[in-house]
């Protein structure tokens, strides 16, 4: 590719002796990693090169100059030839302004002048072109294990530092410098688009679209330039929103307006971060040794896309939450990989005795879990979110709200999805985007606590004392992590299917779409969350072991079960970004063996894996986290597990009657048809594998004997969805034995919480998700949402016949043992209070 002059005179071009000599000193001890790794085929070929960096310094030219013979580009330190005119001295020049040694008026000219000289001789000579390579410059990105304590402190940031400085960033961080080559820019063609407006006014033009562009890759790589905690705070009290909360609370409550103002500053500095990169990079340098300590890796997929989305975005991450160690493991894995962290909101219980400092620096923001009577909190906390917003921080929080403590994804909490949106309406200066993140783990810290919290046992509260006790995690291996990020949502795109009308909205209306696009929002976030699942060989030994009563099986059978779970997630792919362990089914036992989730018990007809006592308590929670992606499939086999033959077109019909209940329960991605046309696949996957075979005209299905191994295959993976058709059954039991009009949606909740509870002792079910009340409340929710019960003016909860006909569709998957000891277990409505006797007639006098 020629991009010089080809004249003998320019081939003989080089930089001066004295910028060789330094440039070799240089080029002994600064690594460089370029982005893109092949940055000459982003040049037009044939057209002469001109670099923009985005400060001046020698050590920026040198190693521009390494970077570019690195990369086989053209000379950066050479004079631009190739057009005509004033020629310059270099093939480069930046954006700032040229600090001299000693002042020097003659040095000291406006950042523009050399884009000037260039767009000068092009004016005189129309034939001819320049494209401009705009390159970011980084000195000390990422930490490694050998980086020094000391040079986290010199590395890169917004602010401009003076030579002792740089040479210190050089000596300590040289090693991690990061050159990153963007798209050139053909100048001819700005100039052709300009061509109406004065020469000056086109020149500052492209200067400030450069400033800009070097802004947003900055900010992308290190984070947006954040004044100090103390101005945010101030922008925040002083916001209209705000004073107008601190007035009427100063009314209400009979404060002064210094008294109330100071409690607004006091509720600021409460929430706000106070980040600081020094503290973010010396955390990523302990957080490596950490990771290492007790994980076997840490595996990234898709992350490829996000960073083609971040830079002009304002990236709002919304992961699942399985584990305090979430937010540290997301940020730690984009810093390392070049993306700024986010400000992550974090709940207050959390802004404890030296975590919460540290915490802080890092990015976090606390909030407290509840503030809805309290309105000036409400003001500042929103009015702090909009400012992030402003300032262009990207975010990260949890729709969940919380830890999930079976597995399973929560019903969303869309508080902070509310105030994204409104920041959006009222600056919406950028594209917001939320990215699903998907964790998935082989074993939890926390796991433990998990089980005591639903078998009952209040939560622990965080303490320092608690923190300092957790230190022993250090001594455990936690096998391997990996982090997904799932398909992006763009907040425009759902607004102008939601709400086409939303751009001629208020920022601080109410309008009637608001809370609708809240929800598909959250909802269309979790799905994509469960779209980008990982599945690990826990997962899989999981799903196979919890499925038998003493979560036993023998290998023979164990090896068979996970090939046919591999096969239909590979046969039928749940989604394009869920990936699937490459172990084989032998490798899975061995390594769950391995992690100590599976113990081997020798036999002479055939060894047997089992999980003992708590261990197959805690898998459960690994089942749960792929559970629906075997809904489909675990739905049909339900379907069988009392039945050996039944109509195909049967199957379709029960399957859009339930569909509603567990797409709400498991986020399922399809609506009713596309579940159908699953089942329809699923049914055609388990007929070439033989688990079904097929009448003459193919519309009925046969299941073999109920001791062959389809059905035995067919009743495991019944078994990780039946606990939900159980459930579901227990709540329609319960209100139909109470009647209508008699009790209220909390009552029927705490009522199948308890009898689930008991049905769980006495058939020693080892699932705590089982009797989990949020569950219940999700699809008593359902019933409502559906029109199968509704409430009456009493608050009571009322239905008609439509309920008896779902009951006898349970008689289809649930035997009738099952339904029988639910009945029995259901409680008794409880007998109506007497009415109150009449008082007694006065007694008449025998005279009268």
């Amino acid at each position: 590719m020629e991009a010089t002059d080809s004249s003998p005179r320019a081939e003989a071009a080089r930089p001066s002796w004295r910028l060789r000599l330094f440039g070799q000193v240089l080029e002994s001890w600064v690594r460089i990693k370029r982005d893109p790794a092949d940055a000459a085929s982003l040049l037009i070929p044939g057209v002469p090169v001109c670099y923009v960096i985005e400060r001046y310094g020698l050590s920026d030219a040198l190693i521009l100059e390494q970077a570019c013979r690195e990369a086989g580009l053209p000379s950066a330190l050479v004079p631009l030839r190739g057009v005509s005119g004033k020629r310059r001295r270099t093939s480069y020049f930046a954006t700032s302004l040229r600090n001299s040694l000693f002042w020097n008026p003659a040095r000291r000219r406006a950042p523009t002048e050399p884009l000037a000289q260039i767009v000068d001789a092009l004016e005189l000579a129309p034939d001819q072109d320049v494209q401009l390579v705009p390159v970011s410059i980084f000195v000390g990105r990422a930490p490694n294990r050998e980086s020094g304590w000391f040079s986290v402190l010199f590395s890169e940031n917004w602010v401009v530092v003076g030579r002792f400085r740089r040479l210190l960033a050089l000596m300590l961080n040289g090693r991690d410098t990061h050159v990153q080559f963007s798209k050139p820019v053909s100048l001819r063609s700005v100039l052709v688009e300009e061509q109406a407006q004065p020469r000056d006014r086109t020149v500052r033009k492209i200067a400030r679209v450069l400033r800009a562009h070097f802004r947003r890759i900055r900010s992308a790589v290190i984070g947006p330039d954040l004044s100090h905690r103390r101005t945010v705070v101030d922008a925040v009290v002083n916001a209209e929103p705000v004073r107008e909360a601190t007035a009427a609370t100063a009314v209400k409550e009979a404060l002064t307006r210094t008294q109330a103002h100071k409690r607004a500053h006091d509720y600021a500095m409460e929430i706000a971060a106070d980040y600081s990169h020094p503290v973010v990079r010396s955390l990523s340098f302990l957080l490596s040794s950490f990771w290492n300590k007790i994980y076997g890796g840490v595996r990234m997929n898709h992350f490829d896309r996000l960073r083609a989305v971040a830079p002009g975005h304002e990236v709002i991450y919304v992961p699942c939450h399985r584990s305090h160690i979430d937010y540290l493991l997301l940020s730690w894995l984009l810093y390392n990989n070049g993306i700024v962290p986010p400000h992550i909101a974090a709940g207050v219980n959390l802004n404890l005795p030296i975590l919460g400092p540290i915490l802080r620096r890092g990015g976090a923001f606390f909030l407290r879990r509840s503030f809805k009577s309290n309105a000036l909190y409400s003001a500042v906390f929103s009015e702090y979110v909009s400012q992030l917003f402003a300032r262009g921080v990207s975010l990260e929080y949890f729709v969940e709200g919380g830890r999930s403590r079976t597995g399973r994804l929560l019903q969303p909490k869309a508080g902070m999805l509310a105030m994204t949106i409104r920041a959006f309406l009222r600056e919406s200066r950028r594209p917001v985007v939320f990215q699903p993140v998907y964790i998935g783990y082989e074993k939890l810290m926390e796991g433990k606590s998990y089980i005591g919290e639903l078998s009952g046992q209040p939560k622990e509260k965080e303490s320092l004392f608690g923190l300092l006790r957790s230190v022993k995690v250090l001594r455990q291996h936690y096998g391997r992590v990996a982090v997904n990020f799932g398909e992006p949502v763009f907040l425009t795109e759902l607004l102008d299917r939601e709400a086409p009308t939303w751009r001629e909205t208020g920022a601080e209306e109410k309008p009637e779409w608001f809370a609708r696009t809240v929800d598909s929002l959250a909802e269309r976030i979790q799905v994509n969350v469960n779209r980008a699942a990982d599945v690990n060989p826990i997962n899989l030994i999981a799903v196979a072991l919890l499925a038998t009563p003493k979560h036993s099986m023998a290998e023979s059978d164990l090896l068979t079960q996970l090939d046919l779970y591999r096969s239909l997630l590979t046969e039928l792919p749940y989604g394009e970004r869920v990936t699937i362990t490459d172990q084989t089914p032998a490798q899975i036992i061995a390594y769950a063996e391995q992690m100590q989730w599976t113990r081997r018990v020798r036999h002479p007809l055939g060894d047997v894996l089992c999980s003992d006592g708590k261990q197959g308590v805690l898998l459960s929670y690994f089942r749960n986290n792929v559970l629906h992606l075997f809904a489909a499939g675990a739905w049909i086999a339900c379907c069988f597990i009392n039945n050996r033959r039944m109509a195909r077109a049967s199957v379709v019909r029960l399957s859009r009657l339930v569909y509603p209940f567990l797409q709400a329960e498991l986020f399922l991605p399809w609506n009713e048809d596309g579940f159908v046309e699953r089942i329809q696949a699923t049914i055609d996957f388990f007929v070439r594998r033989g688990i079904f075979t097929l009448d003459a005209e193919g519309r009925v299905l046969n299941r073999g004997a109920g001791q062959g191994d389809a059905a035995f295959q067919l009743r495991t993976l019944a078994h990780s969805l039946l606990q939900a058709f159980e459930r579901y059954y227990i709540a329609i039991a319960v209100l139909v034995k109470h009647g209508p009009h008699t009790i209220s949606a909390a009552e029927l909740e705490n009522l199948c919480t308890l009898t689930a509870q008991r049905l769980s002792l006495l058939h020693e079910l080892n699932a705590p998700e089982f009797f989990d009340k949020a569950l219940f409340k999700g699809f008593i929710q359902q019933l409502r949402e559906r029109r199968v019960v509704w409430t009456d003016d009493a608050g009571k909860l009322d239905f008609d016949t439509a309920l008896n006909e779902v009951a006898k569709d349970a008689k289809v998957i649930l035997s009738r043992e099952i339904r029988h000891g639910i009945l029995k277990l259901a409680p008794e409505p409880k007998p109506a209070a007497a009415p109150p006797a009449p008082p007694a007639p006065p007694a008449q006098d025998e005279a009268a």
